[in-house]
């Protein structure tokens, strides 16, 4: 911990310098508009062998299921999801198979047996996805499609056009902005 990031502990929370409790500002993890619970290390755990018990799948894949089926309200970090994988693989849960050419997980016998045991207990990301509602999904839904579309630009766009993607994205934000600043009517 760099103390020129932190300050002193109180009420037994680290105080971010230039906000709240730790680094997350005063709002936490999901900021101030954040829905619906947090997720609990259990609940990835849970969601990645469910995922893997469907098809095999790389861990940016589960990643980008999870946010999917959560309608956008459980969004799991690498640094959550790739600690986990290793230790899925080495409690002999899951391993790691070539597929296409490419590194894919795939649940293991034992793996099998464990979601066996969990029963018809709901999904995690059902969860997540209670209360967000069809707004909220559709505007993450667009904004998943902007950023795939900005990632695109970037790899084959020409200096032209990226200036033009760049006018056009700072724009959005303004506009954004904007309608949050009008307030609701």
């Amino acid at each position: 911990m760099r103390h020129c990031y932190r300050q002193e502990v109180q009420g037994g929370h680290p105080r971010h310098r230039y906000g709240g409790p730790g680094r997350h500002g005063r709002h936490g993890y999901g900021g101030p508009g954040r829905r619906g619970p947090r997720a609990r290390r259990g609940d990835v755990r849970t969601a990645i062998l469910l995922l893997l018990a469907e098809e095999p799948r790389n861990g940016y894949g589960l990643m980008q299921e999870i946010e999917e089926r959560s309608g956008g309200a459980w969004k799991p970090s690498p640094g959550s999801v790739y600690p986990l994988i290793a230790q899925l693989e080495d409690e002999g849960l899951i391993r790691a198979d070539e597929s296409d050419g490419r590194k894919v997980l795939v649940l293991t016998d034992e793996g099998k047996a464990a979601i066996a045991e969990r029963g018809d207990r709901p999904a995690p990301w059902e969860e997540f996805s209670q209360g967000v509602d069809g707004d909220v999904r559709a505007v993450v839904d667009v904004s998943r499609q902007v950023g795939a579309a900005v990632g695109q630009m970037v790899q084959v766009a020409s200096r032209e056009q990226l200036v033009a993607a760049s006018k056009i994205l700072e724009d959005t934000r303004r506009s954004l902005y904007g309608i949050l600043a009008e307030g609701e009517k």
